[in-house]
């Protein structure tokens, strides 16, 4: 009796065994939870003492730019993001006197459209282009050089290091710098060329020519004629004092 109660209970423990098994192949298996959009103000925002930078990011719009080409392409990116600490130590004002334009193209100026690993940092190529554009002299020219693991940025008017790295990801790296990266273009602007000097005249003769008056073939047969004249006289004259 024993027996048969024994066999019994491990005849239900099996076929219950088999038929979770049957249950569980047959349900699907679980997706991977979609991953957010790369967002760098986002990235921002949870590093902290990114605020200002935040700000400029978003009002310029450059923050809908960036998204838009780092989720709709395989573009990479690398951005300089300037702490809050660095923006304090501007001139007060100048980023009010700056048009929308400026503050544009002062954003632009610290993002590279490459991504940028530490280690290629040493053998870049100088002048760097940026967002901002023409990186030409006196333009928006940014050079990275390197010394042991320092990263070294200079403009012509700010140098600064790179202080550390917020994010990377292998199509975008944020690196935190503490310094603002102020391009030439916007705070040292050239003066415009002088314009250039008006052509002198190469045939001097020919203008003294021009300036000369005109003497006519009628004025010429006067003259011949008041020559002939005064010769007649003086011959008239020789004659009267011979007799």
């Amino acid at each position: 009796m024993r027996q048969q109660y024994v066999f019994t209970t491990l005849s239900l423990l099996i076929l219950f065994s088999l038929s979770c098994s049957t249950t569980l192949a047959q349900a699907p298996a679980l997706a991977p939870a979609p991953s957010g959009p790369t967002n760098v103000t986002k990235i921002l925002e949870k590093a902290g003492q990114f605020t200002l930078f935040i700000r400029l990011l978003k009002s310029t719009q450059v923050a809908n730019q960036l998204l838009g080409q780092l989720n709709n392409s395989n573009n990479g990116m690398t951005v300089f993001a300037p702490t809050d600490n660095a923006f304090s130590s501007l001139k007060s004002g100048t980023l009010n006197s700056l048009t929308d334009e400026q503050k544009v193209q002062l954003v632009q100026f610290h993002i590279v459209p490459t991504y940028l690993t530490s280690s290629q940092f040493q053998t870049i190529s100088n002048p760097l282009r940026t967002q901002a554009g023409d990186s030409g002299d006196g333009k928006f020219p940014l050079n990275i050089t390197t010394s042991g693991n320092s990263v070294n940025i200079t403009t012509g008017l700010t140098n600064t290091s790179v202080s550390g790295t917020i994010y990377t990801d292998g199509q975008l790296a944020v690196y935190q710098i503490d310094r603002v990266l102020q391009p030439l273009q916007i705070f040292a602007p050239r003066p415009p060329a002088p314009a250039p000097a008006p052509a002198k005249s190469k045939n001097k003769k020919a203008t003294t020519a021009a300036d000369s008056p005109d003497v006519t073939p009628a004025d010429n047969s006067k003259a011949a004629t008041l020559q002939n004249v005064g010769l007649f006289g003086v011959a008239a004259l020789v004659i009267a004092l011979s007799l």
